[in-house]
């Protein structure tokens, strides 16, 4: 089950995901979106905002 949801912003448009791990998931981004340009991160369960990352500014760890 996933952990999280993180909606990001692309040059073209938003892209919902549910991500287990945040560092994967920025590798991910910087491969397939190279122009992505921030995400924000949900709680799956409760679907508050936690985190926001840009793509200056990368998760260093793969939870929060």
């Amino acid at each position: 089950m996933s952990i999280y949801v993180c909606i990001v912003k692309t040059s073209e448009k938003h892209i919902k995901y549910h991500v287990n791990d945040l560092v994967k998931f920025t590798a991910f981004l910087d491969v397939n979106f190279k122009t992505w340009k921030y995400f924000n991160v949900y709680d799956y369960k409760t679907k508050d905002q936690i985190g926001n990352f840009t793509i200056n500014n990368k998760p260093t760890s793969k939870h929060i």
